[in-house]
């Protein structure tokens, strides 16, 4: 039996011991904390994305899901408390990204709450997470191996400029998959 499918039919027969008290009750509408390093307007398209993807699973934001937006604004200091802030408001998951910064920070503020994140580096290399196939905890999250591209898109550059003699790059000093960035050459 899968850990999933033990884990539901615990919860499912726990439900069904508990005792239901007398009236109507009014149902709670999840809320999802959604912490961010950055500004809105530059994660707009990445938002409207995932807002799409969370109504084609059946959840449409102010019907029956609510979401909590915290902005760092590219003050990553900020983040440990903004997420903190997601915590006290009793979030059901916080998405967390683009960066390891904003993981952590909301990893750090809760280990009841789930935390989806999204780095561009190897999650198990950053601390996220103990393994690829059993992070633990309670963080998962996407891995999109930007850092592994780096020589691939240094080598397209060469190809389309071959008399290049140097590229520059740049790239956030406080982001930790920067310094793999920065280090090939």
């Amino acid at each position: 039996m899968r850990r999933r499918d033990f884990i539901t039919l615990l919860s499912g027969g726990a439900a069904m011991m508990c005792p239901f008290p007398a009236g109507a009750q009014q149902a709670v509408t999840p809320m999802i904390g959604f912490l961010h390093a950055g500004s809105p307007s530059p994660s707009a398209p990445y938002l409207a994305t995932f807002l799409r993807a969370l109504a084609e699973a059946g959840y449409v934001e102010n019907k029956n899901v609510a979401i909590e937006y915290r902005y760092a604004e590219g003050e990553y200091d900020r983040l440990p408390q903004l997420a903190a802030d997601l915590v006290r408001r009793q979030a059901a998951v916080i998405i967390a990204g683009p960066n390891t910064v904003a993981a952590r920070a909301a990893i750090a503020a809760s280990k009841g709450i789930p935390v989806v994140f999204n780095v561009g580096d190897d999650p198990v290399k950053l601390g996220l997470v103990a393994s690829l196939n059993r992070p633990g905890g309670n963080a998962t999250g996407v891995n999109n191996v930007m850092s592994e591209l780096v020589g691939k898109r240094l080598g397209l550059l060469r190809e389309l400029l071959p008399a290049a003699a140097r590229f520059g790059a740049l790239v956030n000093p406080n982001e930790v998959a920067a310094s793999t960035s920065a280090k090939i050459s």
